[in-house]
């Protein structure tokens, strides 16, 4: 039997695998942010630790790691939040949860490209303000996705499947961006490939980012880049909300130097820029692309099947290599 920590409350179905593989399993009820004391106390204190992408597990806070932990398992696809190599040092295991969110992230991706290009959250506000007094020819004019070019920033799992919905349910053309092309993926969706960001903005109706968190991906999203957009192109964020420079957004927005923006992270998150929240043109979700009941139940079970196999020696299914 090992100790197992969880640093927030969780789908069941995870927290019942431990227990049934035989761990002794605490989880911290307080919705909160953890402290740093008590990230380090769990480190200190158990076998493997589950939290959270908002909870900081650097090298220092894994500098205090007791020799006991084996196992850190994030709950989330991206691990920005832990200090890969430093755990590597010290023979502890990262893994974290790909795949199993891949279609809520993609269709909460879509949804937010549609809201905002059919203004759906200013027409409701408008309704219940009670301003709706009749049709009018140019009331809340929004645009059509039929023809139009979306741009994937990112072209991994969830860009895939992003692209494959629109391609397929709103006819729009793709272009992407990416490390390296991919042949196929440009067959099969007649997709054009751009190996410079700055030459595809200016030829796409929208652009979607769909890449980690890393020091060449802070700030992606700048005011260079958001003035090279299209006047009436859109932007949706589902991946990491540092890859837009958010005051550089908040300018491009109340200028109308793009049409509109739709985010689901933030780059202070869960603070906003100011201004932010007060543009009409702008839809802000509270990182739930990934809040399905069934993406989040899978997300804990193969949290919990990584942590079982590393507490038994055995290789996790996904885990995250140093590099």
């Amino acid at each position: 039997m090992a100790r197992v920590y969880i640093t927030y409350i969780i789908p069941e179905a995870g927290q019942k695998m431990l227990e049934e593989a035989g761990h002794e399993v605490t989880v911290r009820e307080d919705e909160d942010l953890i402290s740093r004391k008590d990230i380090i106390a769990a480190l200190q204190e158990y076998e493997a630790v589950l939290p959270l992408l908002t909870d900081k597990l650097g090298a220092e806070e894994i500098a205090e790691a007791g020799d006991q932990l084996k196992v850190i398992a994030n709950y989330a696809v991206g691990y920005d939040n832990i200090d890969v190599a430093a755990a590597a040092a010290r023979g502890i295991v990262v893994t974290n949860t790909p795949d199993v969110l891949t279609t809520a992230v993609a269709e909460h991706t879509v949804t937010l490209l549609l809201a905002i290009a059919k203004r759906i959250v200013e027409a409701d506000t408008f309704t219940r303000e009670g301003k709706y007094i009749g049709w009018r020819p140019q009331l809340l004019l929004g645009t059509e996705l039929a023809g139009k070019t979306l741009g994937i920033v990112g072209l991994g799992r969830i860009g895939t499947e992003v692209a494959k919905r629109v391609h397929q349910g709103f006819d729009m053309k793709l272009a992407y961006n990416d490390l390296k092309p991919n042949d196929e993926f440009e067959q099969n969706f007649s997709a054009r490939y751009y190996a410079k960001l700055d030459e595809m903005l200016p030829n796409v109706d929208a652009v979607t980012l769909h890449v980690p968190l890393l020091d060449a991906t802070r700030h992606l999203i700048n005011k260079e880049r958001l003035g090279a957009m299209k006047e009436g192109a859109l932007l949706v964020n589902t991946s990491r909300g540092p890859v837009i420079d958010e005051e550089a957004l908040v300018s491009a927005l109340q200028n109308k130097e793009i049409r509109g923006a739709a985010l689901d992270v933030f780059e202070d998150e869960p603070k906003l820029k100011p201004g932010l929240a007060d543009l009409p043109n702008v839809i802000l979700t509270p990182h739930i692309a990934s809040g399905t009941l069934e993406t989040r139940s899978a997300m804990a079970e193969l949290a919990a099947k990584n942590i079982i196999a590393v507490l038994a020696g055995q290789e996790p299914p996904t885990p995250v290599k140093a590099t």
